[in-house]
């Protein structure tokens, strides 16, 4: 078995699951429409630079947050809007699932010093 084959039908599957599927179909929607877009990608954004700040162990912005459920809220009254956030939720949770299956493989095993990198197993 070649991984490398195997990948590449991992990413085949990825393409005919119907999360993708849907997900590509109403980005093609919102794309006809750059006010939406563009209100979508500065949502995104917002979202992703507080949940950055979140990793790297900063406090979590009261005021961004509420911008973002604010943005959210008037997004989600646009029926294509809501639409688009909810394949785009399928389709990130499953590619979610995909990590953390493969995670399964990749772990180091470095999960802090006292674990089973320090006994040496």
């Amino acid at each position: 078995m070649n991984v490398y084959d195997e990948a590449h039908k991992l990413t085949q599957a990825i393409r005919e699951s119907e999360e993708y599927k849907q997900y590509q179909a109403i980005k093609e929607k919102v794309k006809e429409n750059p006010q939406l877009e563009a209100s979508l990608n500065d949502f995104k954004s917002k979202q992703l630079a507080l949940q950055a700040g979140q990793m790297m162990g900063q406090q979590m912005d009261q005021e961004a947050m509420a911008q973002i459920q604010s943005l959210y809220t008037i997004l989600a009254q646009d029926p294509l809007a809501a639409e688009y956030l909810q394949c785009e939720m399928r389709f990130s949770l499953m590619i979610n699932d995909v990590y953390q299956i493969l995670s399964e493989v990749i772990d180091l095993g470095i999960k802090g010093m006292g674990g089973d990198a320090a006994n040496g197993n």
